[in-house]
C-alpha cells in the first residue's frame, strides 16, 4: 500500500523534491508552446515573404519537422547531438545537450514551430487584399502593417487550428520519457513496473491528460468567442 500511495501522489503532487508528473508535463508544454509561438510569428512572416533566400529555407525547415516523427527528432537531439565534435568543443553546448529536459524542450519547440509556422503563414496569406491595401493607403508598411493590421487579424482567424496544435503538443509531451524526463507517462510507467497494476497506472495518466485537454479546449473556446465576435456584426 505504501508503494501505491507513493506513486499515486507522484502524479499530481511533488515527490522526493521533484516536480510531479503533471507539473513536469505542463512545464514542458508551456515553455515549448510559448517559445514556439513567438518564433513562429517571425518564421511565418519570412515564409510568406517574396524573398526566396528567406522563404525557401524556412519551408525546408517546416517540411522536415512536419515530415519526420517527433520520436525520431527527440532521439536525434537527445542521443546524437552531444556526440558531435562541434558540441563537445563548446562546454556550454555539451552541458545543454546532456540534459534530457533541455533536449526535450528543444525538440518540442522545433516541432511545434514547424507546424505553427505553416498555420500562421496560411492565415497571413488568407488576409483579404482590401484590408491590406486600405492600410497601405493610410501610409502603413513593413512592420507597422504587420503589427497593426495583418497579425491581429491573422491570429484571430487561426485560433481554432492553433488550439488543436496546443492540444497535440500536450499529447506530444508523453514522449518525454524517452529523454528520461519524469513526466506523467514516465510516472505511469514507473507505477506499473512497481505495482503491476497496468490498467490503473495508465488509466490515471489518461484521465489526467483528458482533464487537461478539456481545460485547454474550453479556454480556447472562450478566447475564440471573444476574439471572433466581430465577425457576427
Amino acid at each position: 500500500m505504501d508503494v501505491l500511495n507513493e506513486f499515486w501522489r507522484a502524479y499530481l503532487y511533488q515527490s522526493n523534491g521533484q516536480l510531479s508528473g503533471l507539473a513536469m508535463t505542463l512545464w514542458l508544454l508551456v515553455i515549448s508552446v510559448v517559445i514556439g509561438f513567438f518564433l513562429s510569428i517571425f518564421m511565418a512572416i519570412g515564409r510568406v515573404s517574396g524573398k526566396a533566400w528567406l522563404s525557401r529555407p524556412i519551408g525546408a525547415f517546416t517540411y522536415f519537422f512536419r515530415g519526420t516523427p517527433l520520436y525520431v527528432q527527440i532521439l536525434l537531439i537527445y542521443t546524437a547531438m552531444y556526440k558531435l565534435a562541434i558540441v563537445k568543443s563548446v562546454p556550454a553546448l555539451e552541458a545543454f545537450f546532456m540534459s534530457g529536459f533541455n533536449c526535450m524542450i528543444l525538440a518540442l519547440t522545433l516541432n511545434t514551430v514547424g507546424y505553427t509556422t505553416e498555420i500562421f503563414a496560411g492565415a497571413i496569406r488568407s488576409m483579404p487584399p482590401g484590408e491590406v491595401e486600405s492600410a497601405r493607403a493610410y501610409g502603413m508598411s513593413g512592420w507597422t502593417l504587420y503589427r497593426r493590421v495583418i497579425l491581429p487579424q491573422a491570429l484571430r482567424r487561426v485560433l481554432p487550428a492553433y488550439s488543436n496544435e496546443v492540444v497535440l503538443m500536450l499529447h506530444a509531451t508523453s514522449l518525454a520519457f524517452t529523454a528520461t524526463v519524469p513526466d506523467l507517462l514516465k510516472i505511469a510507467r514507473d507505477a506499473n513496473a512497481a505495482t503491476y497494476q497496468t490498467f490503473t497506472s495508465y488509466g490515471i495518466a489518461a484521465l489526467i491528460y483528458l482533464c487537461v485537454s478539456f481545460i485547454l479546449v474550453g479556454a480556447f473556446r472562450i478566447v475564440e468567442k471573444r476574439q471572433m465576435a466581430f465577425l457576427n456584426h
